[in-house]
């Protein structure tokens, strides 16, 4: 079985991350979305939230695992025996810093292979971060953000952010 990791912060899980994630899918026979755990990181929703928020969102999707890590990413990889590593890629400057961490990652990990999925035109612009900040400011984010998500945002409340 070919299986594969896609790391991030997912606060929240935008549909950039879900085009990602599905293209992903064709590729892999299981990919694990893997929420960050950084106590230096201020996020909206807790580690926990985030974790139950996607195992609500791909309950049915026996393909997609959800699971939670504090620490180095190739680590919770080697601990698991997944040595690919999905990353998207948006043309906002990502490529660097995500070329650095691909090579750090590799050489922490041999193994390993960093596969880089490019994000597609509609979704290009998407960050977790922009979504909330619209959110905060009253606009209308359906088309960015799946149902189960919005819904999560509506229950936080746009005075939390």
């Amino acid at each position: 079985m070919k299986k594969a990791i896609y790391a991030g912060s997912f606060d929240p899980f935008t549909n950039g991350h879900f085009h990602i994630l599905t293209r992903a899918l064709h590729i892999f026979d299981e990919v694990t979305l893997l929420v960050g755990k950084s106590p230096s990181k201020r996020t909206l929703f807790s580690a926990e939230e985030r974790v139950t928020m996607l195992e609500e969102l791909f309950k049915d999707n026996k393909k997609v695992q959800v699971d939670l890590f504090q620490g180095l990413l190739v680590e919770y990889a080697k601990q698991n025996g997944i040595k690919a590593l999905i990353r998207g890629l948006r043309p906002t400057g990502d490529f660097e810093s995500e070329f650095q961490m691909a090579s750090m990652n590799k050489k922490l990990y041999p193994e390993s292979e960093t596969i880089f999925l490019m994000t597609e035109g509609e979704n290009y612009y998407l960050s977790s971060s922009l979504v909330k900040e619209i959110y905060k400011h009253g606009t209308d984010i359906s088309e960015f953000v799946p149902t189960i998500i919005l819904d999560w945002l509506d229950r936080k409340g746009r005075e939390a952010i």
